[in-house]
């Protein structure tokens, strides 16, 4: 009993593996007639690779069956593929083969018009490779031949092509730093700008002291005090945020009101002086 049962398995293994009945490769001229057939071989591809002219076409034909069958009765696998592969520049193309329910298949090259699954060809012969999948079937690849192809022509570059290219790495050039005046330029400038609040300090601690000197927050004297604060925040105003123009309105504007208060604080203490004589 054990020993049908592992007949029977072997019988199953052995009838799942396929193969390739008649497999037949031939080369046509314009003319249709017939330059080169080759009989091909599972066992190994034909020593000399199969040449197409541009004029020429090719024709592939084959039938899948089980091995060992007799009958004639193909089988009609679920995928079945010829793939070309450059062996120089690593492209490759597939070419997906219609086989029939009686497992027979065909494959025309016109070179006229090849199909797009042909890769770029060069001066090395193309390998082609049969391969075939199925379900209740063992894979099956095999090497059939390899075709030389008339070389491609080599793209026509298209107008846009150079705004693709890889560009010069683009090295920025930083501005030199900014050249500051000695320090202590710096301090003297810093100290003239500083001096009219020193004077208007040191004349208010006078007034503290010497009641007879004008007060500087009179109510005829702050306007102005005022008007040279308000100088001091539009200065600092236009360092954080202002432009020049902006700066030059306003500075404008507080000018004439300066020049009002200050001819208002002068009178006061013109005014003071006759009323002390």
């Amino acid at each position: 009993m054990l020993l049908n049962s592992l007949l029977l398995l072997a019988a199953t293994a052995q009838a799942s593996v396929l193969t390739l009945h008649a497999p037949r490769v031939t080369i046509y001229d314009s003319n249709g007639e017939g330059i080169r057939t080759e009989v091909l071989k599972l066992v190994e591809k034909p020593k000399i690779p199969l040449a197409v002219g541009l004029t020429d076409s090719l024709k592939l034909v084959f039938q899948i069956i089980e091995e060992g069958d007799t009958s004639g009765k193909g089988v009609q696998p679920l995928q079945t593929f010829l793939r070309f592969y450059d062996p120089e520049t690593g492209e490759e193309g597939i070419q997906p083969l219609r086989v029939t329910p009686a497992g027979k298949s065909k494959f025309e090259l016109n070179m006229a018009k090849p199909p797009l699954s042909i890769p770029p060809t060069t001066s090395t012969p193309l390998q082609v490779t049969l391969i075939i999948g199925a379900h209740k079937h063992t894979p099956l690849k095999i090497e059939l031949f390899d075709l030389v192809l008339p070389e491609s022509h080599p793209v026509a570059q298209h107008p846009d092509e150079a705004s693709f290219h890889l560009l010069p790495a683009i090295h920025h050039t930083f501005r030199a730093p900014q050249k500051v005046p000695p320090r202590p330029i710096s301090a003297l400038f810093a100290a003239l700008t500083l001096s009219p609040w020193a004077v208007l300090i040191a004349l208010w601690i006078r007034s503290q002291v010497f009641p007879s000197v004008p007060h500087l927050f009179s109510p005829s004297i702050l306007p102005f005090t005022a008007s040279l604060g308000a100088f001091e925040l539009l200065l600092f105003w236009y360092w954080v945020d202002l432009k020049l123009g902006q700066v030059l309105l306003y500075g404008g504007v507080l000018g004439v009101v300066t020049i009002f208060t200050g001819k208002t604080a002068l009178a006061s203490i013109g005014a003071r002086r006759v009323a002390r004589k």
